[in-house]
């Protein structure tokens, strides 16, 4: 059963639709001087409020707000205005007429570099580059994306393109090593060029399906079960041209694989758990304890 989500159109945003998140904005800055605390006393609110007012889509917003947490650590400070941060960005998705809810991103961004002023304002701008604003819109856009993929099939493709542009306009900057593709197991870089490239888009159908699974898994387990395990076989077959150091795998298993086994604890074929050892050996201890049962 196809759940219809929405097709929107991004333009700036309009005080007159709703907003689409639901964020929580927790800071440390332990590790910075006194003087450097005492400018950023009003940060988090700040950041908490763009994310929460910013309109990102430029379109009506009929759906619940999507909760997700920005977590800030403060890793140093140099001069008047230039700071350095980590983020751990987490989403999740509501699960179809149910309580529960789905993991649906779990990232930790080791590098931020960017300039701020006590009180100075944020705009949403997407077709400028600001090394605060700019950082908020990309995980917005992947935290859309992923929801809007998840309801319809390729549904996030409109945001995903969109954080992309950001990607590109940051590498073009002074904060290019924030932007630009590294060989670290994740960068944002990486992860929209992952999601835009043709050879996950299989994994991509799949990853709406597995939702349309969770979602009724109350009154069609096997069908919902034989969902997540399709995912599953189609990224053991497609491993070696995808290759199991693909960021978007590694972001998806890091907010998935618990899930993933909670859902298939039960599975008639624990073969399957293999499988996921394959295509996620980052999280074999889960597995081998999973299969073991």
């Amino acid at each position: 059963m196809k759940i219809i989500f929405f097709c929107v159109l991004l333009v700036f945003s309009s005080n007159i639709f709703a907003q689409e998140l639901d964020a929580k904005v927790i800071v440390n800055y332990e590790q910075l001087e006194t003087a450097a605390r005492e400018k950023l006393e009003n940060f988090a609110n700040e950041i908490e409020y763009y994310l929460n007012n910013t309109q990102f889509t430029g379109s009506s917003w009929d759906f619940e707000k999507i909760y997700c947490t920005f977590n800030i650590f403060f890793t140093n400070s140099a001069g008047e205005i230039n700071y350095s941060a980590q983020m751990v960005v987490t989403s999740q998705r509501e699960i179809y007429k149910s309580s529960n809810k789905s993991l649906m991103l779990a990232v930790m961004d080791n590098n931020w570099s960017f300039e701020y002023e006590r009180g100075q304002q944020m705009y949403f701008d997407p077709m400028n580059f600001n090394s605060v604003t700019s950082l908020l819109d990309f995980y917005a856009y992947i935290v859309l994306g992923l929801d809007a993929d998840s309801w319809e099939e390729l549904g996030g493709s409109r945001y995903f393109e969109k954080a992309y542009d950001i990607v590109s306009r940051g590498a073009a900057t002074k904060y290019s090593d924030s932007w630009e593709r590294t060989s670290s197991s994740y960068n944002k870089f990486g992860l929209v060029d992952n999601l835009l490239n043709e050879k996950y888009l299989q994994f991509r159908k799949d990853y709406y399906a597995y939702h349309e699974g969770i979602d009724f898994f109350a009154t069609n387990k096997k069908s919902s079960q034989d969902k997540i395990v399709r995912l599953i076989k189609n990224l053991e077959k497609d491993r070696d041209k995808i290759g199991i150091l693909s960021v978007l795998l590694k972001v998806f298993f890091d907010a998935k694989y618990n899930e993933i086994v909670e859902y298939l604890k039960d599975y008639e074929d624990k073969n399957i758990f293999e499988s996921l050892i394959k295509v996620d050996p980052a999280h074999i201890s889960k597995y081998e304890e999973a299969k073991k049962g």
